[in-house]
């Protein structure tokens, strides 16, 4: 069984030695390493290689936020599930835009931890079920000035292209996937986010959240 290699970034020993003994229980998934900073996770995750970097928001030297931003240029490889205690919608839209496939409470029962390791080390994202609700509470339903969103009409083909875009999937596999041509993904992704007024990739992922398409089954 090739195991799935998980580098392990809290600043807490004692978290992170908790955290440890959750994931070395586990007959499919390996801690390569461990970090204690964010720098230290930057450094680890070049030379380890890991699939899934399991990345606390508070860290010295830097945090956990600005390291995921720089792990996505200096390591595409890897995956990064966010660690934290926040709940709000400020930090899950932070972490959408730096990168990360996952975040997940540190608070949460270890079944939720494993089950964001193995979905973002498979391809897909996972968001803490305890949070996508109060998160995204009055993000949508409701346009900028109060009143109701009005329904829109959306293909089928429009909306399978924009559910893999949200997990994670390029326009070139997506056509491969779906046997249509790059520019036909292009165009059904274009009138999708018109016809749903997105405006940006980070729009179309909390639509895919609000619909339950990043949630691990």
């Amino acid at each position: 069984m090739n195991k799935i290699r998980v580098l392990l970034a809290e600043d807490h020993l004692t978290v992170r030695e908790g955290f440890r003994l959750i994931l070395d229980a586990q007959p499919d998934i390996e801690v390569v390493g461990e970090a204690g900073d964010g720098l230290a996770a930057l450094r680890l995750a070049r030379e380890l290689s890991p699939e899934v970097v399991l990345m606390d928001l508070s860290m010295p030297e830097m945090s956990g936020l600005a390291a995921t931003e720089q792990l996505r240029e200096l390591c595409p490889g890897a995956r990064v599930v966010a660690l934290t205690r926040h709940t709000d919608r400020a930090y899950l839209q932070q972490l959408l835009q730096a990168g990360a496939a996952g975040y997940v409470l540190k608070q949460s029962a270890p079944s939720v931890l494993l089950r964001a390791v193995r979905a973002v080390a498979g391809g897909d994202r996972f968001l803490d079920p305890a949070i996508t609700g109060k998160a995204l509470e009055g993000y949508f339903g409701r346009k900028a000035g109060g009143g109701p969103v009005a329904e829109v009409n959306v293909s089928d083909r429009e909306t399978e292209v924009i559910r893999l875009i949200a997990l994670g999937y390029s326009n070139k596999e997506i056509a491969a996937r779906l046997s249509l041509s790059v520019k036909t993904v292009e165009a059904h992704k274009a009138n999708a986010m018109r016809k749903l007024d997105m405006n940006s990739r980070i729009d179309l992922v909390r639509y895919a959240i609000l619909k339950g398409w990043l949630q691990d089954s």
